[in-house]
């Protein structure tokens, strides 16, 4: 039964279109674009932070295209990690999917940190005398109550994503229409001077800089990429989910951001005691509609930041299973709940680290936390999947590929450039934070545990390269190639392996 593919390992293929769509929009929306306005508009210096938001929705939809190559070809759970896997296996064998789940473990859960961050900053708006304290508290018990609504099958799960999907709807088409029947042309199209001076050094590094947030406000047009074995007919809905999801949220994006604009004036948003600064689509609701209105909308603002977490935790605690299952990394992560079916031990694991990132960004600012979640996420996943497009098209051309690129290889390049700007750029006009460098030694320290970890399993490069194309001929046995064994690794046609998870 195709509805059933995949379930040796526990999924079941029971999402569709709709479903998945509302996934990657929920996780997409979410509390971003209501927080990192604001932040925006300091990159740029001005109104003209719309430029910042157009160019993260110019790279989310060309690393859209890859992923949605990728997805429709080879849809496991994990998403990135079997991509890695079947990409660079010939090579440096499970060194990249290692490391990707490495570095996933970290970024995910950071990125999932800033919702929870984000809906303690719009709960002061309803709660002005709260203190650190509370917040800190308040921001535990939501991680919390996330974690305990997880618990559960995933088709229950998806059918509570679209309910919290049409809250997020909601409550940004009110932000939107509250700020147009008060919309002043004026306010939102007057620039500083020498704001597009292009030849300015400073426009550049706070485009880098408003690059690195508009991305972020974009990333989760992936997440359904990550429960690739619970996706219906995959070749055709991971696809059609991404771009649609991209191309859905880029208008919404526009519309709020040059809305909000056009209601607050954008000095207010860099005042640090402003309500403009902590909480800006409340201020636009309370100008247009009033106190009451601003409170509804700000109610229904923090269930769409729960929304956001909700799904990119459901998504990213798939990350690690399908790797475990593989013998890729600790394999306890590789056991599902025994009703639920669901994988435990990567939710409570991603469930501790988004605490943690909670209560440095907390301590710090949310800045600091998109930074350093880009910056990990950068130098592994995103530059090496667009590498992966064209490594398997190479070393698997048979590879059934339900959906190809437009216009290849040009998407891939410019999500190559893109992410070279935010990875080499993106943290100039912030001293003192370091996230490269703190890129660097997470990824250091996860080459480290690699080598640890394949000495005491004996795989490359202190055993043999295991090489795996389950995707291309849907299972023979194993075949493990030594690495001296000749200058191509790849297996003769039909030796792949069948073990594992997999689509």
């Amino acid at each position: 039964m195709p509805e059933l593919l995949g379930q040796h390992v526990g999924f079941v293929r029971r999402i569709g279109l709709f479903q998945a769509t509302a996934i990657n929009m929920s996780q997409m929306c979410g509390i971003g674009p209501f927080v990192t306005i604001p932040l925006m508009v300091a990159a740029f210096g001005g109104p003209q932070a719309v430029v910042g938001f157009l160019a993260g929705a110019v790279l989310a939809l060309a690393d859209g295209l890859v992923w949605a190559e990728l997805g429709a070809s080879l849809p496991g759970a994990g998403g990135s990690y079997v991509y890695l896997r079947q990409a660079f296996q010939y090579r440096t064998g499970k060194l990249m999917p290692f490391l990707f789940v490495w570095t996933a473990m970290l970024f995910i859960p950071l990125g999932m940190s800033t919702g929870v961050i984000g809906f303690v900053q719009y709960l002061g708006y309803l709660w002005p005398g709260m203190s650190q304290g509370q917040g800190d508290a308040v921001g535990l018990v939501v991680t919390v109550g996330i974690m305990v609504l997880l618990w559960r099958r995933v088709e229950r799960i998806a059918r509570l994503t679209v309910v919290l999907w049409a809250v997020m709807i909601a409550a940004v088409v009110l932000v939107i229409v509250a700020a147009f029947t008060h919309f002043s042309a004026e306010r939102a199209f007057t620039y500083p001077a020498h704001a597009f001076e292009l030849t300015a050094g400073h426009f550049w590094v706070g485009f880098a800089a408003g690059l690195t947030i508009g991305i972020y406000d974009y990333l989760g047009y992936n997440t359904i990429a990550y429960m690739g074995a619970e996706i219906r007919d995959p070749g055709r809905t991971v696809p059609r989910a991404i771009i649609a999801a991209i191309l859905g949220i880029m208008a919404i994006y526009l519309l709020l951001q040059i809305g909000t604009l056009g209601v607050v004036d954008w000095r207010e948003m860099l005042d640090p005691h402003s309500t403009a600064s902590s909480s800006v689509a409340s201020a636009v609701l309370e100008r247009a509609w009033g106190r009451g209105a601003a409170d509804t909308v700000t109610v229904l603002i923090l269930v769409t930041a729960v929304a956001s977490v909700f799904t990119g935790l459901l998504g990213g605690s798939r990350v690690p299973y399908d790797a475990a299952r593989d013998r890729v990394f600790f394999r306890p992560y590789g056991t599902l709940h025994p009703r639920h079916r669901f994988p435990v031990l990567g939710l409570l694991t991603m469930g501790v680290v988004m605490a943690a990132g909670f209560l440095l960004g907390r301590h710090t600012d949310l800045a600091t936390i998109i930074q350093l979640l880009t910056t990990v996420m950068v130098i592994v996943q995103s530059l090496a999947q667009v590498a992966a497009v064209t490594v398997l098209r190479r070393r698997q051309p048979a590879l059934r590929r339900p959906y190809r690129m437009w216009l290849y290889p040009l998407p891939g390049l410019l999500a190559l450039v893109g992410w070279l700007v935010i990875y080499g750029y993106g943290d100039r006009n912030a001293p003192g934070r370091h996230p490269i460098e703190w890129s660097l030694a997470w990824v250091a320290a996860g080459v480290v545990a690699f080598l640890l970890w394949a000495r005491v399993e004996k795989e490359w490069p202190f055993g043999p390269k295991r090489i795996d194309e389950r995707y291309l001929d849907g299972g023979a046995p194993h075949r493990e190639a030594d690495e001296d064994d000749g200058a191509d690794d790849r297996p003769a046609e039909g030796e792949a392996s069948a073990s594992g998870a997999g689509g």
